[in-house]
């Protein structure tokens, strides 16, 4: 990925709503989420949510499917794959990293808060 799409990527997702929107999308897998799903999960006006769902497909973060009358969008893990790889390719210095330092592990949502 160019880097121009990654800061596409990482713009879209900059923003703590479609952050959180994006999150619900990675968490319900590829059969993704219909838009009134989205919008009761989050609480967000239907035209609130349309606005940063539209961000999130324009990124190429997120892609939808029309299912009859409903709209199922769902995370693109390919781009958001080709961000991490593109933001952790030259960890520790482009030198494999050893499990002693384990430098390019994530850690756990909330472990970096509690240090």
């Amino acid at each position: 990925m160019e880097s121009l799409a990654i800061a596409k990527a990482l713009g879209a997702i900059a923003h703590e709503t479609r952050l959180e929107v994006f999150r619900l999308l990675v968490q319900a897998g590829p059969a993704g989420l219909p838009a009134g799903k989205l919008a009761e999960l989050t609480g967000l006006a239907p035209s609130s949510l349309s606005f940063h769902l539209k961000e999130l497909v324009l990124a190429e973060m997120a892609g939808s499917k029309q299912e009859g009358r409903f709209v199922i969008y769902s995370a693109r893990y390919e781009t958001m794959n080709a961000v991490l790889t593109y933001l952790t390719e030259n960890c520790c210095g482009g030198n494999p990293c050893s499990p002693a330092s384990a430098c390019c592990e994530p850690e756990p949502v909330g472990a970096a808060r509690r240090r």
